[in-house]
């Protein structure tokens, strides 16, 4: 939908039609070098984590959100890198079992929403409960997520969370709805569908082109079936995108509609702007 950022697996990058925020023309992050030799793909993955790190988690941010991902490793890290003495009063917020173990095992301190109900800020956020309690929202990804339209680059479908007892009669439901060939997520190395951190099954439901169109209102829809808990398309509340390339580019992607494109050039990072390159040269903090 115009004017948002909508997302399950992948984001909505299609054109958002509202005035560019001049002070995002300017902004730059620390550069991020590659010393251990990534293979294109992770070095994109780690610039732009880099990036999303730098330019959003700010000294003031006390609760900060963990999402889950491939990307979240690098986000962890270069928090890491920020210093124990910045980090010392923080807390972090994980999604799932994942990012609760990257906190824990970088030695920051573990929270959880019942401690506290309003995060400052959320990174990777694939749990919407996290999106939503935070002021702020940053998504990191790859760019097979970066698409015009939900469902064009992942087809595997929107992620459904249900009750175990229900998912036949969702599954029903679903086809109702316009979905042919919903299937329930398999575990891949053991028998048996996944299972969430709750306990709850994941039907995966491909949806066609006019439903993905209007992604507020499947939402919608679905989160009225009996027996869903919760749907993985969150609708508007990404601020920004950062999506890692394979030639070691990132794309950052504004709500605002503005795109931006980051390269690594000889480990300096670079900031080109709707044409324009600004120098290269790092500000100082």
């Amino acid at each position: 939908m115009t004017g948002q950022f909508n997302t399950f697996s992948q984001a909505s990058t299609a054109p958002l039609h509202s005035k560019p925020d001049p002070k995002l023309q300017t902004r730059q992050s620390v550069p991020a070098t590659n010393p251990a030799g990534l293979d294109p793909i992770e070095a994109s993955k780690q610039l732009a984590a880099y990036a999303a790190v730098d330019q959003h988690i700010l000294p003031h941010h006390r609760v900060i959100g963990i999402g889950s991902g491939s990307t979240v490793p690098y986000v962890v890290e270069r928090i890491v890198q920020q210093g124990h003495e910045t980090n010392e009063s923080r807390w972090f917020i994980p999604t799932g079992f994942q990012s609760k173990e990257l906190i824990v095992k970088a030695g920051l301190n573990l929270g959880d929403v019942d401690q506290f109900p309003r995060l400052d800020i959320t990174l990777d956020g694939a749990d919407e409960v996290l999106a939503e309690a935070a002021d702020k929202f940053i998504l990191v990804a790859d760019a097979r997520k970066d698409s015009a339209l939900l469902g064009t680059n992942w087809r595997a479908g929107v992620p459904i969370e249900v009750v175990p007892f229900a998912w036949a009669k969702v599954m029903s439901n679903i086809q109702l709805m316009g979905c042919p060939h919903p299937t329930l997520r398999m575990g891949k190395s053991k028998a048996g569908p996944v299972v969430t951190d709750n306990g709850n099954f994941v039907i995966d439901a491909p949806f066609d082109e006019i439903y993905m169109r209007d992604p507020s209102e499947l939402s919608y829809r679905l989160k009225m079936l009996t027996g869903v808990l919760e749907v993985g398309l969150f609708c508007g509340m990404a601020q920004e995108a950062y999506f890692g390339n394979s030639d070691g580019t990132v794309t950052i992607r504004s709500k605002n509609g503005k795109t931006r494109m980051m390269s690594v050039e000889e480990g300096k990072t670079k900031i080109q702007s709707n044409g324009h390159h600004p120098s290269s040269k790092p500000p100082s903090h």
